[in-house]
């Protein structure tokens, strides 16, 4: 078996400015801070991230997360549920300096796990009538050219359209792997990263703890290692 063990310094190598990357965990618990540090002395810029939430810009208080890449104006579009907590992107959303793309977080987890399982997309009634309705799309579907997102009535209820996401990559943290990368996370860590192991072209984990295939019972696998691609050791 080709071993999926990848040095920090061989990152940089999957990265090109203006990919779509993935980012897993909540308020920066299950972000891979290592992987984040690399992506930004990686110098790639104008990057499209995906993830829960922007946790902090400031590691007073809390994990930075992605909101490392937003400080250093890494990131161009940033498809996310939650900015509350991040007052950078606050302001560059506010400034114009960064897109971004508000939308509820379970709708963001069903995207990703439409991307990942080849769906075309998503119907729910969240958002329907509300200023997420009205967000601007430049998109087709059977030909026909949308430019906000399409309402569907079924049986009398109105849903909205929520079209799958994938990325060229994903970054995850989790608390233990074996050598072929079969996962476990700890509580929040898990969050959606199950899911952007599905939907990303690339994916590559950070670990607390490496053991070997066979250590890990069946039964508390998270993610499966199929989907892994490589592993960051622990420092």
């Amino acid at each position: 078996m080709k071993s999926k063990r990848l040095e920090i310094e061989q990152v940089a190598s999957f990265l090109r400015d203006g990919m779509v990357i993935m980012y897993g965990g909540f308020m920066g618990n299950g972000t891979p801070a290592r992987l984040m540090q690399a992506i930004l002395d990686s110098g790639v810029k104008d990057l499209t991230m995906i993830g829960d939430d922007t946790a902090f810009c400031d590691t007073t208080k809390g994990p930075e997360g992605v909101g490392l890449l937003i400080r250093n104006k890494r990131v161009k579009k940033l498809i996310t549920g939650h900015i509350g907590l991040n007052k950078e992107a606050q302001r560059q959303m506010l400034a114009g300096e960064m897109e971004i793309e508000l939308s509820p977080i379970g709708t963001i987890a069903e995207r990703i796990r439409a991307g990942g399982s080849g769906l075309g997309g998503v119907l729910t009634p969240t958002g329907v009538g509300t200023s997420v309705s009205e967000d601007k799309m430049d998109i087709t579907i059977n030909g026909q050219k949308f430019d906000k997102k399409q309402t569907v009535n079924i049986n009398g209820r109105d849903y909205l359209l929520e079209l799958p996401l994938t990325a060229d990559l994903a970054v995850l943290e989790a608390i233990k792997a074996d050598t072929f990368g079969n996962l476990v996370y700890y509580r929040s860590m898990r969050n959606h990263n199950p899911l952007m192991a599905l939907a990303a072209k690339t994916v590559i984990v950070e670990v607390h703890e490496v053991v070997e295939v066979g250590s890990i019972d069946p039964d508390h696998v998270m993610t499966p290692g199929v989907l892994i691609d490589h592993i960051v050791y622990p420092a």
